[in-house]
């Protein structure tokens, strides 16, 4: 089973794959999320990176690599992203109607 949250933005040629995705969070394009990963509320996980079975990542982090580590906390504008990024999208979808 995989549970997605609410304004999740996942990047093109994304692997998600039986774990749970909080709300506000982003995956990278490329990004591999592994069975039973946690990515919870407010995370980034980066372009190409892994996040290897098991794995539960800590909110308000960027995770980045292969395997993936936890790298920095979110700077205030990373985490305006997560709030605006989503509702871009919707926005962009209607250039295409």
């Amino acid at each position: 089973e995989c549970i997605i949250g609410n304004d999740v933005s996942i990047g093109h040629c994304a692997n998600v794959h039986g774990c749970i995705i909080g709300n506000d969070v982003i995956i990278g394009m490329g990004a591999i999320v592994m069975d039973n990963t946690v990515v919870p509320d407010g995370t980034i996980i980066a372009a190409g990176a892994v996040i290897l079975e098991g794995m539960h990542c800590e909110s308000g982090y960027l995770y980045a690599g292969v395997p993936a580590k936890k790298i920095k906390p979110l700077t205030d504008e990373q985490k305006a992203l997560l709030d605006k990024l989503p509702h871009n999208y919707v926005l962009y979808s209607s250039w295409f109607k």
